[in-house]
């Protein structure tokens, strides 16, 4: 994947834009493995590269890498099947290409400055160049114009793409969903020293910016993708797709009420927002088995087994329907219930939560898409599970989950010792920090880690190598 495009079999530029967007994404999912194992280190020995690069320049590079590395591919995944779905060429392909260089070169400075600038004083030039000071989404406000322009840039393209070519179900929910994920980014762009209300609009970015867009984003790659590789009936995925389109962006909305918790707002959004954010990933688990029922029924009175096209991209695919059910759905509403927040809020039972919800929600079918640019890539029509395909994701699945419940018995310590037995003050955070239930919890984490970036290797490997097997084995 990571060969000069120029010397690929892709057909269009689309394709070609995506491509470049999968490798960048790859290498800060890398980069953001690395500094999760470095801050999982410092949980347990506080003193390791302490005053050299400190847990929470890691902590911070670490979550900002996930998110950048996501929104990569996004984009490239987005570029990819654009043409694909549309029938025609990506307008503005050459302003396309622009902007992913723009938008590579910013983050790179960006990284640079988290990394070596982050002690001085605080004034009104640190929020410009330095870091907002916004958890999540510390990025310098330069960076942040930057990055409205990179996406209107890429929506434009899209946009002008579909209207001028065919518009599909699939391609109308992305075109649409694309506008409010855009534009929910504007909601953490503007200061107001009330905190109440600054949280109030950090949370729309935070969450309904990934609840409600990105949810809807994935339901729509998930349909595309099992098209593609298992050809999937179009009627029957884009009818599911409708119906997340309903219920996450209700559900993501009303959703977003579990958050209020904290801040001031009207008690009745505490029960509505924890009920609302566990419907989410309903229904893309039901567009899953509806259309692999479909599928094996049609086998079954065929008389005729069907293949699967890209075998490593399509059991990322599937891992990623249960693994959002998992981590946004079950591990979410574990904490969500007000009666049951009140203890958990800000504890390692977060954590848990969104370790699984990230990876598998978003992570997995990310991966996917990039097993079908390199299916691309090499232009071969099909693509077998090879042994470093099978290792990783074994490894990163099984390393993730291990992390997550290492992460929820450390919360549940949490809970128990310092916010139910000793009351939650400042004595009772360091006390429950250093009883073996947590130390021991926060070594499992670690060990999980390693287990995942194995995996990440793996991943790496069989993602410059698959594409070649693949290749000679038509041949």
């Amino acid at each position: 994947m990571l060969t000069n495009i120029k010397n690929n079999h892709l057909t269009n530029t689309g394709q070609r834009i995506g491509l470049m967007y999968f490798r960048v994404a790859i290498i800060l999912f890398g980069a953001q493995l690395l500094m999760g194992l470095i801050a999982a280190v410092q949980f347990i020995y506080p003193s390791f590269l302490f005053e050299i690069f400190d847990f929470s320049v890691a902590r911070m590079v670490h979550i900002n890498a996930l998110v950048v590395w996501m929104l990569f591919a996004m984009i490239g995944a987005v570029y990819y099947m654009t043409t694909d779905e549309t029938g025609e060429e990506v307008v503005g392909a050459g302003l396309g290409k622009l902007a992913f260089w723009v938008l590579t070169a910013a983050i790179a400075v960006v990284v640079l400055v988290y990394i070596f600038v982050q002690i001085g004083p605080g004034t009104d030039s640190t929020i410009w160049f330095i870091n907002e000071g916004r958890e999540y989404i510390e990025a310098p406000r330069w960076a942040d114009y930057g990055i409205v322009v990179v996406v209107l840039t890429f929506y434009a393209n899209v946009f002008f793409t579909y209207m001028k070519g065919r518009r599909t179900g699939i391609m109308t929910v992305m075109v649409a969903n694309l506008l409010a994920l855009a534009g929910l980014y504007l909601a953490g762009m503007f200061f107001t020293d009330n905190i109440s209300m600054d949280q109030y609009w950090w949370w729309w970015v935070i969450h309904l910016w990934v609840e409600a867009t990105w949810e809807v984003f994935v339901g729509t790659l998930a349909a595309y993708a099992l098209i593609k590789f298992i050809g999937a009936k179009r009627e029957i995925v884009e009818m599911w797709l409708w119906i997340e389109v309903l219920m996450l962006f209700g559900s993501g909305i009303l959703g977003l009420g579990h958050h209020y918790f904290w801040i001031g707002t009207p008690e009745y959004w505490w029960e509505i927002g924890a009920l609302f954010s566990a419907l989410e990933p309903v229904p893309l688990v039901a567009m899953f088995v509806h259309v692999l029922y479909d599928w094996a029924k049609e086998q079954g009175e065929n008389g005729e087994r069907s293949v699967i096209m890209n075998g490593p991209g399509m059991a990322w695919i599937v891992t990623n329907a249960f693994g959002n059910f998992l981590g946004a759905g079950i591990w979410g509403f574990f904490h969500t219930l007000p009666q049951v927040n009140i203890y958990t809020h800000g504890s390692q039972f977060t954590a848990a939560h969104g370790h699984l919800a990230f990876f598998g929600a978003y992570a997995t079918i990310l991966i996917g898409m990039m097993y079908m640019g390199v299916q691309g890539v090499y232009g071969v029509k099909r693509m077998k599970a090879t042994f470093n395909s099978k290792m990783a994701i074994v490894l990163i699945t099984f390393g993730v989950l291990g992390m997550t419940v290492a992460l929820t018995i450390a919360g549940y310590e949490q809970v128990l010792v310092e916010r139910a037995e000793l009351g939650g003050g400042w004595q009772a955070f360091f006390t429950a920090q250093n009883l073996p239930w947590y130390v021991q919890a926060q070594l499992w984490r670690l060990i999980m880690g390693l287990v995942t970036f194995v995996g990440f290797i793996y991943l790496l490997i069989d993602l410059l190598t698959i594409g070649k097997k693949a290749r000679a084995a038509e041949a």
